[in-house]
């Protein structure tokens, strides 16, 4: 059986860092972000006895090594929840991005909750997002909170019933613009995460994480745009700060980085305009104003020397019509 399904990447706002799990990915705390739109992945999955073995497929790529193992975690605890006789054939999975990847802007959170998506229903499972988000983490945790899309909460626990995602009613989307700031310096998420608790700042984020979820929250539902990107802000600094503490130094931000940070800071300090900046683990910005500022917003990026775009806030994965199929 065939299904091809979309999903759209993440920009984390209270971002996870580190894994209690590295096969479930049970992460050490909650996290909440936002979907991204119009980027996305198209993935489309195949059970067939046509296939000689399990195939996948990225932006016409055959993956194996690590990635492949990424990939098969997820189609495996697909199968492991399905009664449906196919799933015992190979599958072929075939994925496209519209977007950089491995640059800091959640192509990973798009991917495997897209496949995770189309997985579900190809595998012939009854199932809800939030239990769908459950086989999107064992590829990424931050995909768990891309198949519910929008403005999304991963809650931290050692099974599937409580570690899983769901929605966080806000009318923010309306006003939202993200304009992005490509800095292309690829970057591995995966490392930073199996050494993060090994930083002697890990302990100190982990005390303080817990009352940024509640205020976060308690912003989006109150539709409180300083409030949630202020934290935003903050959060990814604490991040960072966990990241290059680590025992391999990570630095990911590039001196493009750097000056889009001083540029939205002067925005907002020397001219009043409602604007924040937001880094994943990478050196791309996000860069989150509202609409009544974005043009202007766009402009001073771009002058540092970047490439930019301007995206929305995306909703949940979807299946797609026949006529989507990528292959």
């Amino acid at each position: 059986m065939k299904a091809t399904a979309m999903a759209h990447p993440i920009q984390g706002l209270v971002k996870y860092h580190g894994m209690r799990d590295d096969i479930e990915r049970l992460p050490y705390h909650d996290s909440i972000s936002v979907c991204t739109a119009p980027s996305h992945t198209r993935t489309t999955v195949e059970f067939s006895m046509d296939h000689d073995e399990d195939t996948f497929v990225v932006d016409g790529e055959e993956l194996d090594g690590r990635a492949y193992e990424r990939v098969e975690a997820v189609v495996e605890k697909a199968r492991s929840k399905s009664d449906a006789a196919h799933t015992v054939y190979p599958v072929r999975l075939e994925s496209e991005n519209s977007f950089p990847t491995n640059v800091g802007l959640g192509s990973s959170s798009s991917g495997f909750a897209a496949a995770a998506m189309a997985l579900a229903e190809a595998a012939e499972l009854d199932a809800s997002k939030g239990e769908i988000s459950t086989i999107a983490r064992v590829g990424s945790a931050s995909a768990a909170r891309a198949v519910t899309g929008a403005f999304s909460h991963l809650r931290t626990g050692m099974n599937d019933e409580d570690c899983r995602s769901e929605r966080i009613p806000s009318n923010l989307h309306e006003d939202l613009k993200i304009i992005v700031g490509l800095v292309p310096y690829h970057k591995d998420t995966d490392d930073a995460h199996r050494e993060a608790a090994d930083s002697h700042m890990f302990q100190a984020r982990n005390a303080h994480i817990h009352e940024q979820i509640a205020k976060m929250r308690d912003s989006l539902r109150n539709d409180d745009f300083e409030g949630v990107f202020e934290r935003a802000e903050h959060d990814s600094l604490s991040l960072a700060a966990t990241t290059m503490t680590g025992p391999s130094g990570w630095v990911y931000w590039q001196p493009a980085t750097l000056a889009i940070f001083n540029k939205v800071r002067e925005l907002r300090e020397e001219e009043d305009i409602p604007v924040y900046f937001s880094t994943d683990t990478g050196a791309s910005v996000y860069v989150n104003t509202t609409e009544e500022h974005a043009e202007e917003v766009e402009e001073a990026v771009a002058d540092c020397g970047v490439s930019t775009t301007v995206w929305d806030v995306g909703g949940p994965a979807r299946l797609l019509d026949e006529d989507d199929h990528l292959f």
